[in-house]
């Protein structure tokens, strides 16, 4: 659909059908295979290491490998697939990146080795780094400016399910056949793509006579790259979130002398559905004050609730705990609206990029965080450990979000 809509005619009616095109529909179900993907081996990563032989001494050490090595595919991906969607386009990443990690996702359920899995977990890292950023990056261009934050939560929120129906079917599969179900569901949706216009601004850029895609210029200039850097450490409190609070629950529930192991799959989804709740609270809160900034602000202020909630529970029943899981999920559901800042604050022919590198360099940020939270609980103790992390995260996302434009209802039809 072009953008030639009359921006103050959008009324409530015609917001729904403006949410319900293909390309919306796409990128959300895409986000969606996304994250089952993203989140799987966490929930699966015991009983997978234990079904190819792994001792029960080394599951910390493979599993904290497997995550490091998608991690570092996640980054690459991140950076190839964002070049990839100025120069080639926004379909090009769509239609590669989900052929790339189904393909390696059904070939994960075949593994019989560490090695096997670390490569096939990179290439599936790879292959996961496209899909949010070009998705977002789509929906933002041929959406109308005033409706851009309802298209991107609703991207986020269904993708973000994603997790729970990873949760389902590792509970009621074999380990292997989680892995088959996530690539056939990729499948299918390299199908529905076929009929996914590409965006009409990033069309008009083609016709233009600008460098599209040189990731180079972002630190060329220092305005451009200190703005690029405010886009990734904002994200950073999620990340820490999900990467500390919730995959290491099991080890940080005994480190506080709980009654109760916490099992990390349970606090994933827990985790997961808050977020897609947030993802939209947090989209129709920005629409309501007419600004990303205040929305995520107010946002950063629950984590910071629910990060003391967490770290302070001493109660005996895991149900609160798991209730605690989904707050923290719904206080950093402003993943959607992260990325949406990101792909706002940049020209077309850089846009891509930026909304692709800058989640994957936040989800990348796990590997420098979960080091720091290691090498800090073994000097003090797990709690005293997350608490330092969680703060410092916190405070450079204050700094880089105070000092960060207002994008709502910017213009995207402009280049570097």
């Amino acid at each position: 659909m072009e953008l030639v809509e009359v921006e103050t005619k959008i009324t409530d009616k015609r917001i729904w059908p403006l949410l319900l095109q293909a390309p919306v529909i796409v990128a959300a179900l895409g986000y969606f295979v996304d994250i089952y993907d993203l989140l799987l081996f966490s929930i699966v990563r015991i009983s997978s290491l234990q079904g190819i032989g792994v001792a029960s001494t080394n599951m910390m050490r493979d599993g904290i490998l497997l995550i490091n090595v998608q991690m570092i595919g996640l980054l690459l991906g991140g950076i190839l697939w964002g070049i990839l969607g100025d120069k080639k386009g926004r379909l090009s990443v769509l239609f590669g990146s989900i052929l790339i990690y189904s393909v390696a996702n059904i070939m994960n359920g075949m593994v019989t080795s560490i090695t096997q899995y670390a490569i096939l977990r990179f290439v599936a890292g790879v292959g996961l780094a496209g899909e949010l950023g070009a998705g977002i990056t789509l929906v933002a261009e041929i959406l109308p400016k005033k409706v851009r934050g309802y298209g991107t939560a609703m991207v986020a929120s269904v993708g973000l399910l994603g997790a729970v129906l990873a949760y389902f079917v590792a509970k009621y599969f074999d380990w292997r056949t989680t892995y088959y179900i996530g690539g056939g569901l990729g499948m299918l949706l390299l199908l529905l793509r076929i009929s996914v216009a590409e965006s009409h601004l990033y069309q008009a850029t083609q016709q233009a006579k600008v460098e599209k895609g040189n990731i180079l210029v972002l630190f060329t200039s220092a305005k451009r790259f200190f703005k690029y850097i405010r886009c990734i450490a904002i994200g950073l409190p999620i990340w820490f979130v999900i990467g500390i609070l919730i995959t290491f629950s099991p080890e940080l529930s005994h480190a506080m002398g709980l009654s109760f192991t916490a099992s990390s799959g349970t606090a994933v989804m827990y985790c997961y559905i808050g977020m897609a709740i947030g993802d939209i609270s947090s989209g129709l809160v920005s629409q309501y004050l007419n600004s990303r900034k205040k929305a995520v602000a107010l946002f950063m202020a629950f984590t910071i609730i629910s990060i003391a909630l967490y770290l302070t529970f001493s109660s005996a029943s895991s149900t609160y705990f798991y209730a605690i899981c989904l707050v923290g999920g719904f206080s950093i559901g402003f993943w959607a609206m992260f990325v949406t800042i990101a792909a706002e604050q940049f020209g077309t022919n850089l846009r891509s990029t930026v909304a692709t590198t800058v989640p994957n360099f936040v989800r990348g940020a796990v590997v420098p965080l979960t080091y720091f939270f290691q090498q800090l609980g073994t000097a003090t103790n797990l709690v005293t450990s997350a608490w330092i992390v969680g703060l410092v995260t916190l405070a450079l996302a204050a700094l880089a979000l105070w000092q960060m434009e207002e994008t709502f209802g910017k213009d995207l039809n402009y280049t570097e």
